[in-house]
C-alpha cells in the first residue's frame, strides 16, 4: 500500500539542491553534505522520491577495483512538482505545551 501524503522539508531540500542544476547527475553523498543529511536519512528519501518518480536513479561504474554508485538527477515531474511548490514552506507550529501542575 503506497501512502500519498506530501514529502517531508528534508525531501524538500534533496529536491532543491537537484533542482539547483536538474540536468546534471549526483551522488548521493555529495547531495547528503550539500543539505546536512546523514546517509540514514537521506537515501530512504532518495529511494520515496524516486519510487514517486520526482528522481531518475542510475548506476555509475566506478574505478576499477570500486563498487559502482548510484547517481541521482530530477526527472521532469520533478521539477514540475517543485515549480507548484510555493516558494517557502510554511513553518510547523509545535503543539501547546502542557500546563505545568502549579507549585504549592
Amino acid at each position: 500500500m503506497q501512502r500519498n501524503r506530501p514529502p517531508s522539508a528534508q525531501a524538500i531540500s534533496v529536491l532543491r539542491a537537484l533542482a539547483a542544476d536538474p540536468l546534471s547527475w549526483r551522488y548521493g553523498y555529495d547531495l547528503g553534505t550539500e543539505v546536512g543529511l546523514k546517509s540514514g536519512s537521506l537515501y530512504p528519501i532518495l529511494v520515496r522520491l524516486a519510487d514517486r518518480g520526482l528522481l531518475e536513479a542510475t548506476w555509475d561504474r566506478g574505478p576499477d577495483g570500486r563498487p559502482p554508485r548510484h547517481l541521482y538527477r530530477l526527472s521532469t515531474a520533478g521539477l514540475q512538482y517543485l515549480a507548484a511548490l510555493p516558494a517557502t514552506r510554511p513553518a510547523r507550529t509545535a503543539p501547546n505545551p502542557r500546563p505545568r501542575p502549579s507549585e504549592a
